[in-house]
């Protein structure tokens, strides 16, 4: 008894201390072979599906116990099975004639297992979770002090093994995504802590984000939302087995990458992602597409960590977001420092934005002819301590639609409160021009620039709106034709900039007409006899005039420029060699000296010496 005892107290104190459950059965067979000479102890587990896997057999050869692993309790599958299956004990006094062993007696014989006696491990609602089995090299049954040791035995296994499967719940729901059932975060974040690094190309990381689950979730409900998620997340699992996939969060899902074929073709297995999500799914009567746009990135030598294989995943993926949606994006060197800097100037314009510190500066629109000042396009600028920071060196951060309409915003109440001024002073201002980008289009530009300028009674005639050949040509959808013929037939003026730059057409124009274009200084700066600009500014000026489009000349630094433009028959123009881009007191200056009858005007030259007409 006093054996027993400490056997008991040696188990329950490993199971209290938190041992492995695989420790713990080998510690207790091997007691249980001290207390019981010439027996020889195994422990196996039976799982939710009703199948065996072996646990603890410390005297027999590890082959022997893995021939049992995934077994289907029964009644022909030995002792062990039969005993799970029956939920009581089952004495085998001959293994080379028992029925129950007729699978199995080869692999027991040459051993010299000649008999057997399994007993079920029950846990409290009398389901068999284990067995405990006790192997004999005669051909015999359980005596009784076996008996009473193994009754100890099935106490303390399913002590051990119920602590157990709570354990493995736990770190289940601690892992698992309660939704799609994925890996989640914490899993993933598990996960990578545990690879290295040391070997290139020896695993590899994809980041997925769905592109439509907010207009899912707007249009249809947060049900259907969820459904599509579900839908997604089995169709990624499916696609990148063996490899794991997780759902980190949100709309946004990883897949670590380990076997062969993946990691040959990051690419391919990237594209079969995006080929299985599109596939159309019913979530609830409603049909939904999910798509997806994914960053991938292998370890690479000069990757320090997991962590910055993640970093790096990420980095391409906010890249396809930004410049392919609905792509996949593969991390390239140089792409971190690219999206880092953007990223700092998306923080240092929005801090700007939020210090008031974003100003307008103009630039005139002359008469050619006159230097009468007919118009001003207005110019974003940044105050950065004494120093003014002109659009150009912080571009990257209007690629975030946050920004970019906070911007435009921002130079409308800017352009409505100098328009307002400069109509209080009696100065004939006819319009100002203000850029507007992708994301403004698609958006409520109007309505946005209709509240700024009703805010300071400004008329709208005062205004036109400038899109770029990008914006204007929206990429090759529908949507940004649709926009700005929305916005002209409101009575808004636009403007097509940069003309020549990109790729919009003349033939174009017929469909998605404008009300000016100016042509980019890119031309400008080639107009001389004999170069092919002249004959491409000279026929853009006179179809443009047979389609009731205005022209302006941008860039224009010389006064032979000048002269070539005026001479082709066009009458509008801007550039260094009339002003550099102002602030709003040099303006108005300019305006109340310029904006006058022609013949009383004084040259704008004079104003501003050549060596401040370069910015």
């Amino acid at each position: 008894m006093g054996s027993l005892i400490e056997l008991q107290n040696v188990i329950l104190e490993m199971i209290a201390k938190g041992k492995t459950l695989e420790r713990t059965a080998v510690r207790l067979c091997v007691e249980v072979e001290r207390l019981l000479p010439g027996v020889v102890c195994s422990v196996m587990t039976v799982d939710g599906d009703d199948t065996l896997h072996p646990l603890a057999a410390p005297s027999l050869p590890d082959d022997y116990p893995r021939q049992f692993d995934g077994v289907a309790v029964g009644l022909d599958s030995g002792s062990c099975g039969a005993a799970a299956y029956l939920r009581t004990g089952v004495t085998t006094i001959d293994i080379a004639t028992d029925p129950h062993w007729h699978r199995y007696r080869h692999l027991s014989l040459p051993l010299g297992l000649l008999a057997c006696w399994s007993s079920p491990i029950l846990n409290g609602l009398g389901d068999a979770i284990g067995t405990f089995t006790l192997y004999y090299r005669d051909r015999r049954g359980p005596s009784d002090a076996e008996q009473d040791v193994v009754a100890h035995c099935l106490h303390l296994s399913a002590i051990a093994i119920e602590r157990h499967q709570r354990v493995v719940e736990h770190e289940r729901r601690a892992f698992t995504d309660a939704l799609t059932n994925l890996n989640n975060r914490a899993a993933f974040d598990a996960a990578l802590r545990h690879l290295r690094c040391d070997v290139p190309g020896a695993w590899g990381l994809l980041v997925i984000d769905l592109d439509n689950l907010k207009i899912a979730n707007d249009i249809f409900g947060h049900a259907t939302g969820d459904c599509m998620l579900q839908i997604a997340s089995k169709r990624i699992s499916e696609a990148v087995h063996p490899d794991r996939a997780f759902r980190l969060g949100g709309d946004e899902f990883a897949v670590i990458l380990q076997s062969p074929d993946a990691l040959s073709d990051l690419a391919q297995t990237a594209e079969r992602i995006l080929a299985v999500l599109v596939r159309p799914a019913d979530c609830g009567g409603n049909i939904v597409v999910p798509r997806g746009t994914i960053g991938g990135a292998l370890v690479a030598t000069d990757d320090p960590t997991p962590q910055q294989v993640h970093q790096n995943a990420d980095f391409a993926l906010y890249h396809a977001k930004e410049s392919c949606r609905g792509a996949f994006v593969r991390f390239w060197p140089g792409l971190g420092t690219s999206i880092t800097r953007r990223l700092t100037a998306i923080q240092d314009v929005d801090l700007a934005l939020r210090e008031g510190r974003i100003e307008a500066y103009y630039q005139p629109i002359v008469r050619l002819d006159t230097l009468e000042i007919v118009g001003l396009e207005a110019l974003c600028r940044m105050r950065v301590d004494d120093r003014i920071v002109p659009a150009a060196l912080f571009h990257e951060a209007t690629t975030d639609v946050h920004i970019a309409t906070e911007l435009t915003a921002r130079m409308m109440a800017l352009v409505a409160a100098d328009v307002r001024g400069w109509l209080d002073l009696g100065i004939p201002i006819q319009h100002v021009g203000i850029n507007v980008s992708s994301a403004d289009i698609h958006g409520r530009v109007d309505q946005v620039l209709e509240a700024a300028f009703h805010a300071h009674a400004v008329p709208l005639k005062h205004v036109i709106l400038e899109v770029t050949e990008s914006v204007y040509m929206g990429h090759g959808d529908h949507v940004t034709e649709r926009a700005i013929k929305a916005l002209r037939s409101k009575g808004l003026r636009v403007a097509l900039d940069d003309f020549g730059t990109g790729f919009a057409s003349l033939t174009h124009l017929l469909t998605v007409p404008v009300d000016i274009i100016k042509i980019d200084k890119s031309f400008v700066d080639r107009l001389h006899p004999g170069d092919g600009s002249m004959a491409i500014v000279e026929g853009l000026i006179r179809i443009a005039g047979q389609l009731n489009i205005r022209v302006v000349a941008e860039g224009i630094e010389t006064e032979d420029q000048a002269q070539l433009l005026r001479s082709m028959g066009c009458v509008l123009g801007q550039g260094y060699l009339f002003s550099r881009a102002v602030d709003r007191t040099t303006i108005t200056t300019l305006l109340l000296d310029c904006s006058q009858p022609a013949g009383n005007e004084p040259s704008l030259k004079k104003l501003l010496p050549s060596a401040e007409r370069r910015d």
